[in-house]
């Protein structure tokens, strides 16, 4: 077992074999190298692999860890090796000693859509005429309840305790488990049956977790009830790096991993590979400033790197325009693949005007950790009211608009307005117009069709009416027909509500800069996006610059990173002081930075347009704290008047004289 291309404290993690051991692998500190040379020791001291258990999050992480096993080990060995997500390993006990917990071993496992449409039935079961409640919104809720242990009494008056305890009950009929019932099916089922905890303690002998910071409760206690009496566990992970609060994560599990696993050897792994000394400065100086954690120092071998830029921009669009144009010219520069840059920030929001800029130089780009600007719900809802405007006969359009806000006109009603189009050949709009359709329905729901029907034609008039300012009329629409208000009552979270309502405004703000470019109408604006769309469609997948969210950006790394939007409210993000989580976004801010290897450009603005107008923005207080010998910061202004650099003058002229040669 070789050994010797491990840095020192890389080797005192592997060798360290006996007992609970803490590894806190820092960014870019090699900490799945760490494991699957652990793994590998283990297997040549004389460990049966198939008594090795090592955990993470995701199927990716566990097939990277497999393949680099099967490199170091007999492949027969590395097969036995148990590596799987939390989940996986919760079916397979599952699958063997379930009906202990009154199921049949061959429960299914519902889905996403189904649990959606399992929760559909019950609220409309459940719920009394006045009550409402979003069937996503109470799938977030119960995930949430089930995650952090809540259970609902059967008394409990309200509608969520109601819905809750009829779907676990609903469940169990149809012998199916959730999602996250596999983790706390798995957690009863060790805690209540002493048999089925000896046979799994006996199977693992050596239990490794990865990504311990990302951990919830009931994942440690799994953890806890599959270790037995020799406490071999290992965990690896960064308490700078927990991130997932929101979503149940909990930090104090590595930070008081002591507490769980008593006298835990301890191994820091501090040598970056990934980045210059200067970024991870910056890195070490922010993320001093919080008070609880395990102190570490991020160091490199490999050189000091250019110093991270902070550039003050005039406003939101300015800010788009340099950073795209900026990954342009060094791109230029240094011919290096558009797949080294990437831009990082908070929310999925600001990523419209970067696409619109990389769109506008034929930069190609992929969007990660969101569906692209013209996929979301929200976006398409706008495009379809703006298209009823302008042709109400538009049945798909009409039909997304009448479904994107309840109005009390259901599947069936419209089943039925279909029916009738087809045989009076005539669009969908006419036939919810038409006296003799709308006189044999219910008084109540041809009422509602009426006053819907009424409102789109008021709009309709406004916006063919001449030197109609189409923005204006777009933001009452959006306002008077409900659709901002119901948009956030469907999100799950607030941040997702103010996402979603902020994509739309942007939206306005395009429309509102289009009239201001020309003459084209809401129709050339139709026109345009509609162009835009199908050049996202066809750009390879996967190739190009990467945007992405801070939060997806976690285990990623780029040559060049430029992180903007770092204003008080942005990051860190308002709700953030409200609930006492400012730690967390300082976390995230030091993930941001430490993705970059070379290259790290921060941006803010002074201003940012929001809800259609300018408002004031105020540099973020992280940049106070990273301020000084490893940050340059400068103007925009400063930036701009500068002479272009001698090198970018003598590459661009290399390349189109070789662009010639080629003619």
């Amino acid at each position: 077992m070789r050994l010797f291309d491990l840095n020192e404290a890389q080797e005192r993690a592997v060798r360290s074999i006996a007992g609970p051991l803490l590894i806190l692998a820092g960014a870019g500190t090699g900490k799945t190298r760490v494991i699957t040379s652990r793994v590998a020791f283990l297997i040549a001291q004389g460990f049966d692999p198939g008594c090795i258990l090592a955990l993470t999050f995701t199927n990716k992480a566990a097939g990277e860890m497999r393949e680099r096993l099967a490199r170091m080990v007999d492949k027969e060995d590395a097969k036995r090796v148990t590596m799987s997500t939390f989940h996986a390993l919760c079916v397979r006990l599952l699958r063997q000693h379930i009906d202990k917990l009154g199921y049949k071993n061959n429960f299914s496992i519902y889905d996403d859509s189904e649990q959606t449409g399992l929760l559909k039935k019950i609220i409309v079961r459940t719920a009394a005429k006045d009550e409402k409640l979003d069937a996503q919104i109470a799938k977030a809720f119960i995930s949430k309840a089930k995650n952090s242990g809540r259970a609902f009494a059967e008394n409990e008056e309200t509608l969520v305790a109601a819905v809750f305890n009829r779907y676990q009950r609903q469940l169990k009929s149809l012998n199916a488990v959730d999602f996250d019932d596999l983790l706390l099916l798995a957690v009863q089922l060790l805690k209540e049956h002493p048999e089925a905890r000896a046979h799994w303690q006996k199977k693992y002998r050596q239990i490794m977790v990865d990504e311990f910071q990302d951990t919830n409760r009931l994942q440690l206690d799994l953890v806890s009830l599959l270790a037995d009496g020799e406490r071999n566990v290992c965990v690896v992970g960064d308490d700078d790096q927990s991130i997932y609060g929101w979503r149940g994560a909990e930090a104090s599990n590595i930070l008081d991993f002591e507490r769980h696993f008593p006298n835990p050897a301890i191994v820091k792994l501090e040598q970056n590979y990934r980045s210059t000394n200067v970024i991870l400065g910056a890195a070490n100086k922010l993320i001093r400033n919080n008070p609880r954690r395990h102190p570490k120092n991020l160091w490199s071998a490999g050189g000091e790197g250019e110093k991270v830029r902070a550039v003050q921009m005039p406003d939101d669009r300015e800010e788009a325009k340099f950073v795209v144009e900026e990954i342009q010219r060094r791109q230029t520069v240094e011919g290096v693949p558009w797949e080294e840059f990437a831009v990082l920030y908070r929310m999925n929001a600001q990523s419209r005007l970067l696409e619109e800029n990389l769109r506008r130089l034929r930069i190609p780009y992929r969007l990660v950790g969101g569906k692209s600007f013209y996929d979301r719900r929200e976006i398409k809802d706008f495009l379809a009211y703006a298209a009823c405007l302008l042709n109400p006969d538009d049945d798909i359009s009409l039909l997304r608009i009448i479904q994107a806000t309840p109005r009390g006109i259901g599947e069936s009603t419209l089943d039925r307005a279909l029916e009738f189009s087809v045989r009076a050949k005539s669009s969908l709009f006419r036939a919810l117009n038409e006296p003799a359709f709308l006189d044999a329905l219910p008084s109540r729901t041809a009422g509602r069709i009426k006053d819907f029907m009424a409102l789109l034609d008021a709009y309709e008039t406004r916006a063919a009416a001449p030197l109609t300012v189409f923005s204006t009329v777009m933001t009452d629409l959006m306002l008077e027909s409900g659709f901002l208000d119901d948009l956030k009552r469907s999100c799950a979270t607030p941040e997702e509500a103010l996402n979603r309502e902020t994509n739309v405004k942007q939206m306005i703000e395009s429309l509102s800069r289009y009239e201001q470019r020309g003459n084209g109408g809401l129709q050339g604006f139709l026109d345009e996006v509609s162009l835009d769309r199908s050049r996202e469609e066809k750009e390879e997948p996967g190739a190009g610059v990467t945007l992405i969210t801070l939060h997806a950006a976690k285990g990623l790394e780029f040559r060049h990173v430029a992180l903007v939007g770092l204003e008080e409210g942005i990051l860190p993000h308002d709700r953030s002081k409200l609930e006492g989580s400012l730690d967390e976004e300082r976390r995230l801010f030091y993930v941001g930075i430490t993705r970059a290897m070379r290259t790290l450009l921060l941006t803010y603005c002074r201003g940012r347009v929001k809800f259609g107008g300018a408002a004031p923005c105020h540099p973020s207080s992280f940049l106070k704290e990273i301020a000084g010998d490893f940050v340059e910061m400068v103007s925009y202004e400063k930036l701009m008047s500068a002479p272009v650099p001698q090198e970018s003058v003598k590459s661009r002229f290399a390349q189109l004289r070789a662009a010639v040669a080629k003619m």
